[in-house]
This record gives structure tokens, sequence and C-alpha cells, in this order.
């Protein structure tokens, strides 16, 4: 019976994360850092899985197109957290998201968007960007949206934050301090809920 309530226990307190766009630049060292925490059972989600930069053990890794939402839905479908690392069309792919998240119950986003997405005038590089982070921001989910600086591969973590409506401020920033913000949001998921923040290098 005691082995039986540990199980349960360690498998009511894992937290289930599932990366959106698993393949992309920023999200292996993402997946780095997830890996290192024991609370969290990961799942990939991505195209293609013979372009994921790392080969992570201990892993789910789902094949799948965004746009296919029952194969997205399926991937979603039990899930705690949802981390969406996309490029293309974000708007469209937001609402595949949300929708996916609103009907099987999953409540906890976060989203990278871009610096910049509130600029005027807006440059039309960043259209999706701001269009992804308005989707998400009217969801009625629990979000946090990142609008990170230019990324860089530095060997750091150093970066502040910027509310919305406050001056975007800093300098491009290396990926492992995005992802170290990123799995500090996992480990505690009610930092940072409902806020779309600027990040960057002081």
């Amino acid at each position: 019976m005691l082995l039986i309530w540990l199980h349960f226990k360690i498998k009511y307190l894992m937290k289930n994360v599932i990366i959106i766009g698993a393949s992309g630049s920023l999200a292996a060292p993402v997946i780095e850092e997830l890996e290192t925490l024991k609370d969290v059972h990961l799942t990939l989600f991505l195209r293609n899985k013979n372009r994921l930069r790392t080969k992570p053990s201990n892993v789910a890794v789902v094949e799948g197109d965004v746009m296919d939402y029952p194969t997205l839905k399926e991937a979603i479908k039990g899930q705690d957290i949802v981390y969406i690392n996309l490029a293309g069309n974000l708007e469209a792919m937001a609402k595949n998201i949300v929708e996916a998240m609103q009907e099987t119950g999953v409540k906890r986003i976060i989203a990278i968007s871009s610096i910049g997405i509130y600029n005027a005038p807006l440059k039309p590089v960043l259209v999706p960007y701001r269009k992804l982070a308005d989707v998400v921001e009217s969801s009625g989910l629990e979000y946090t949206i990142l609008r990170p600086d230019w990324f860089t591969n530095g060997n750091e973590v150093d970066f502040e934050i910027t509310r919305k409506g406050e001056p975007e401020k800093g300098r491009a920033l290396s990926r492992k301090s995005i992802a170290a913000f990123i799995a500090t949001i996992i480990k505690n998921p009610d930092l940072w809920k409902n806020e779309n923040l600027g990040i960057s290098k002081p």
C-alpha cells in the first residue's frame, strides 16, 4: 500500500509540460533546463523528430503539425503547462493551441513573442508576433508572454524584465538566460501569471 501511495503521490506532484516547436533554436536550452527538474515530465511536439537539436532521455516525442488539430489536441490533453516557441503563421497556430487548451481544460501557457511588437509603426516582420500575443492575451488562459530581445549563444544567465507598457530596454541576451527564466516559471507556475514581459540583457 505504501508503494502504491508513493507512486500516486509522485505522479500527482509531477508537472506535465509540453514544448510546441521543440526543434527551434530557443527550445534546445529550454529542454536542457527542464531535464534537470525532477518533477517535470516533458513532451516535445515538432514536425520532424530528426530535427531535434538535442537527444534528451526520458521524454515523450510527438511528431505533428500545429495546424493538424486532432494531433495537437491529443498532445495537449493531460498537460499542465504549454510552452510555445514557434515561427510562421503565428496567429493561426496560436488560435489552434488556445482552442485545444480550452477544450482539454489545460490552463497555463508560456508563449514566446518578440521585442518591438508594441512599437508604432509596427515593422511587418513583427506582425505575426503581435498577433500571437493578442490571441494569447485574450484567451482567458493563465498566460505569460515573453518578448525577448535578439538571442545570443552566450554561456551566461543575465537578464532584466520589463512589464507591458514600460519602455523596452537592454540588449541582446543569451538563449540560456531565457531558458533559465522559463524554467523558473515552470517550477512555480503562479509566478508572472497573466503578464506580458520584455526580457533582455541589462
